[in-house]
């Protein structure tokens, strides 16, 4: 057991940094030192839900996260301590009913059921109460223990305090174009909602030839960074039609429409904005109703919805990381500001006042 610090959401107030306890990696599992954690608008999701309806018990959050192998539990293979990593909040068990046939991204993760159902001691604690590892991964800490395949071995060369974004916005925005919608070289793609998820549509996008690549936003930051990283058209969102000035972009209706908000609206603009046999990827926590015509579907217009980039992350992630140290994805630019665990709140508020794209805490600071 060891003590850490880590930003903790114990009531319905701030997030406080506190000193909390680990234990050690059992079987199957990696102690990770954590070097980056990026702050993704999924936790503030959490965070918001857990304050509404009670927190039961402290929760560490942080789910986009990189660090190096400190600490290795019996019959793990594929790590050892040193290798630098990315942490994975969807690990994969390899033998559920989704894994077997080839969806990793839906796994089942039995390994989780397992431990509580043999009645495992509460890994994290605060005084005498346990701590829930949020999203899977409780990143805002300066250790984390996570199942073997929630750890993805990356290149040592990589910097870890930038490919940290692999661990959730560069794979949910990349893979969802390349994985789940399967975009085609020509095609007409528009990105609603520009934060680290969305700009990462839009380089997946590029990466796949597309045509044109509208992005659409109401913050003119985040448009000029758009356009950076490789829109060919902005939309600003909070003037006029949306629908219709995407159209007027492409002289018609658009090939695909990621949604990258976690709004009923703005699902339903995307679907609206693509063509026959077009389709619509929403990307974003949503849980609104969202109501779309009944007779587009017989227009073979398609809503679907990806999480985590529908991809395997054993095999995208490294690959994703080549792409950065290639030149071919960007990574740095994404990284509006870097703070240390104290400012947790500050990240969250810049989040919420749309000044950012992504922050990142880093333990050190």
């Amino acid at each position: 057991m060891r003590t850490m610090r880590a930003v903790v959401l114990a009531d319905d107030g701030p997030l406080r940094v506190e000193e909390v306890q680990l234990d050690g990696p059992e079987a199957g599992e990696v102690l990770v030192k954590v070097t980056a954690c990026g702050v993704c608008h999924s936790d503030l999701h959490m965070i918001n839900w857990s304050r509404q309806a009670g927190v039961p018990s402290p929760s560490i959050f942080g789910h986009e996260a990189s660090g190096v192998v400190e600490e290795v539990g019996a019959h793990v293979r594929s790590v050892k301590p040193g290798d630098h990593v990315i942490t994975a909040f969807r690990p994969t068990c390899g033998t559920c009913f989704y894994c077997v046939r080839a969806m990793p991204q839906l796994c089942e993760r039995p390994d989780d059921r397992e431990r509580s159902a043999r009645g495992a001691r509460p890994r994290l604690r605060l005084g005498e109460q346990p701590v829930q590892q949020g999203i899977g991964v409780g990143g805002f800490a300066e250790y984390t223990v996570m199942p073997e395949g929630g750890v993805i071995k990356v290149r040592q060369d990589a910097p870890l305090d930038k490919v940290c974004l692999v661990g959730c916005a560069v794979t949910t925005g990349v893979g969802a174009v390349t994985s789940a919608a399967k975009v085609e070289a020509g095609c007409d793609v528009a990105v609603i909602g520009i934060g680290g998820v969305g700009l990462n549509v839009i380089q997946g996008a590029r990466l796949a030839g597309a045509r044109y690549v509208i992005a659409i936003d109401t913050v003119e930051a985040k448009l000029d960074l758009a356009r950076a990283v490789g829109a060919t058209h902005v939309v600003d969102a909070g003037r006029g039609d949306t629908v219709a000035r995407a159209r007027e972009i492409t002289s018609g209706y658009l090939d695909y429409a990621f949604e990258a908000i976690g709004l009923a609206k703005t699902v339903e603009q995307a679907f609206e904005m693509i063509r026959p046999g077009g389709t619509a990827v929403s990307l974003g926590i949503n849980n609104e109703q969202v109501t779309i015509p009944g007779r587009a579907l017989l227009a073979e217009k398609k809503l679907i919805g990806s999480i985590f980039g529908s991809v395997s992350v054993k095999h995208a992630i490294p690959r994703f990381v080549d792409l950065y140290m290639n030149g071919q994805i960007k990574i740095d630019e994404l990284i509006s500001k870097r703070r240390g665990f104290d400012e947790a709140n500050e990240a969250f508020e810049d989040m919420q006042a749309g000044t950012v794209a992504r922050s990142v805490l880093d333990p050190a600071l």
